[in-house]
């Protein structure tokens, strides 16, 4: 079976169809390597809605996570009540009394229309379709993205919801499609719906002044008592999707991936934590491996916000065997969410937003943009053995979550460049503190490894674009 992997969702229609109707929100009750090849840069719109509407049909009973309680020893009953009710009496009134938020972390805002969450839908077959499904289509289109499963009890960002996959299976022979959307079921997610409520903090929702370290603090009793086991992962799995050395990985930089089986009815089952069979135990990767086409190796960094070394690089064979770490001194831990492959080189971020968790103390996020630190790109040898090797190129006022695609080129002098393709977000952390006068710009970005000097350009100026993608074949090369 052919795979089309990403976070986003990708629409084949041979008629447009008319947008859905909003679905109203849904929360559990707390008390209860495809043949096809694509254009060079796709962008996450959909084109012509036709006005067909197609017979509703009654869907099938939903399906939600169902988790038996924790068998709990009464000292953990008692604390649990315990710890409960200072969550309710403290906490919350805490978060009220002093956190203002802005639309970005405000649920009414983050949780409404096309993001509101949905229902788990086991795969049905009964859909139809609107003309004639091509014969050289066929495969599995997948959607990763945060989908929370209890309602926020205070802030909510949308990185921290629940991870949900929305599956698409194409079958041309009969000219058929299914659809069907699962939860991947991280720890945090078994736990929280064993549990019947959400007890793990979110990161960027509610991780605010001292009603935040609050809740770390919560979430650190619980783990000591036996109520959660963080050991066991606590991220959320609703980034991205890579297919690795015949697995299907869903990923956030908070965790190591989950592995997720696509059965043979186009259905979605969670196969659980895949720790690279042993050969990662004490930190999570980021969301945005890479994975060299020509090869099968797949690159990723390693990065910890608490301590020295904040970031390593390191990939895995074809096979899966991993290579030696290589640790990057970098001077503060900064958010690295993806990077770039060219032919001889990676290519990594180490950009103005940054980890400060004093800011905490002072009542704002630990996330925060830093006016004082310069931008710039590391350069180093796929096959790097020490971060000496690694070259550091100042790129002032550029800040990018995705970078589409990088290549090798020299210029007109014979020097050699390296040239990135990258969103460009002004102001850098508009997408954390909600500023209305958010830009991302498609620019390319020009390393000169010669004189290490560099450039950029708008590519398109006038409408934000994130998040694109190229044909996988086309990692490292021009396009």
């Amino acid at each position: 079976m052919n795979l089309s992997l990403s976070h986003h969702l990708f629409v084949i229609s041979s008629t447009p169809s008319k947008p859905h109707r909003q679905q109203s929100p849904f929360f559990l009750n707390p008390k209860s390597a495809t043949k096809l090849k694509p254009p060079t840069y796709t962008c996450k719109t959909l084109i012509n809605p036709s006005p067909k509407r197609l017979p509703q049909k009654q869907p099938p009973p939903p399906s939600i996570p169902t988790t038996l309680p924790p068998a709990l020893n009464p000292f953990q009953k008692l604390a649990s009540a315990a710890l409960d009710a200072v969550e309710k009496c403290i906490v919350t009134k805490m978060e009220r009394k002093h956190i203002k938020l802005n639309r970005m972390v405000d649920p009414a805002v983050q949780l409404e229309g096309n993001y509101a969450p949905v229902q788990e839908c086991p795969a049905r077959h009964d859909l139809e379709v609107v003309g004639t499904i091509p014969r050289s289509v066929e495969g599995v289109y997948l959607r990763n993205g945060g989908n929370p499963l209890f309602p926020p009890i205070s802030g909510h960002h949308f990185f921290d919801g629940d991870g949900m996959i929305h599956a698409v299976t194409l079958f041309p022979a009969g000219n058929r499609a299914s659809y069907a959307c699962r939860f991947t079921k991280t720890n945090r997610l078994v736990t929280e719906a064993g549990l019947g409520k959400p007890v793990f903090p979110k990161p960027i929702g509610e991780l605010h002044g001292l009603s935040g370290l609050a809740r770390i603090a919560l979430f650190g009793a619980r783990a000591l008592t036996g109520l959660v086991n963080p050991a066991r992962g606590i991220g959320v799995a609703n980034v991205n999707l890579v297919y690795f050395n015949g697995r299907l990985l869903a990923l956030s930089e908070d965790d190591l991936p989950y592995v997720v089986r696509i059965t043979d009815d186009g259905d979605l089952e969670t196969m659980g934590r895949y720790d690279f069979e042993g050969q990662i135990k004490d930190y999570s990767v980021i969301a945005h491996p890479q994975v060299d086409p020509a090869t099968g190796d797949l690159y990723t960094l390693g990065y910890n916000v608490f301590a020295k070394p904040h970031l390593k690089i390191f990939k895995f064979g074809s096979c899966g065997n991993k290579s030696r770490e290589v640790p990057i001194s970098l001077p503060q831990p900064t958010m690295v969410h993806d990077f770039a492959l060219t032919e001889n080189h990676v290519v990594i971020p180490d950009h103005q937003v940054v980890f400060k968790f004093s800011e905490m103390l002072r009542g704002g996020s630990p996330v925060i943009y830093d006016p004082d630190k310069v931008s710039r790109f590391g350069v180093m040898p796929r096959d790097v053995t020490h971060e000496s090797m690694i070259q550091w190129i100042d790129v002032p006022d550029c800040f990018g979550f995705h970078m589409w695609n990088a290549w090798e080129e020299n210029n007109e002098y014979g020097e050699k460049i390296v040239v990135v393709i990258n969103s460009c977000m002004t102001p850098a952390d508009s997408i954390f503190t909600g500023g209305e006068d958010l830009r991302s710009e498609l620019s390319e970005i020009r390393l000169n490894l010669e004189t290490g000097g560099s450039t950029r350009r708008v590519m398109v100026s006038g409408m934000n674009l994130e998040a694109g993608q190229v044909n996988k074949l086309l990692l490292g090369k021009k396009s």
